[in-house]
């Protein structure tokens, strides 16, 4: 079975702290034979070498925001640019089958805006959010997801 591959980014670790427990919950419910896949996971930062992707894989984006409200006044996404540019390079927009989203539910219209962003530019669909670190269902939830997309 081919493992859910996962590329993200990770500001102030709630990302890479829900990434780390969906990796633990795919191994607790690994089994070929039921079509559990494990879940392979590569973090993008600043100092990330650019790479062609060559599997498919999902790309899990928190929101940064500074000014604008991202809907009719404009958008700045702050520290998760790397993420898109990696995603862009070369053919690895091709291999994105989907985006996650994370953010922070008080503000409200951005709430996972730049996951949103990033499913139209690339062409692919929003797929699940969670708010913050999420939770156990959450966990599941979006596991569940991509073992089946």
């Amino acid at each position: 079975m081919t493992p859910i591959r996962i590329l993200f980014i990770s500001i102030e670790g709630n990302t890479r702290s829900f990434v780390k427990d969906l990796t633990k919950y795919a191994v607790g419910m690994h089994d070929q034979d039921a079509g559990n896949p494990l879940v392979i996971t590569k973090e993008i930062s600043e100092q990330s070498d650019f790479e062609d992707e060559t599997e498919p894989f999902f790309a899990f984006v928190p929101t940064y925001l500074d000014g604008g409200n991202g809907i009719d006044n404009g958008v700045k996404e702050l520290m998760t640019n790397t993420l898109g540019e990696y995603i862009a390079y070369n053919q690895n927009a091709s291999r994105c089958r989907g985006i996650v989203g994370s953010g922070n539910k008080n503000f409200n219209e951005q709430y996972c805006l730049t996951a949103k962003r990033y499913a139209s530019k690339f062409n692919v669909p929003f797929l699940a959010d969670y708010e913050l670190r999420g939770t156990g269902r959450d966990v599941e939830r979006i596991y569940k997801l991509l073992a089946t997309t």
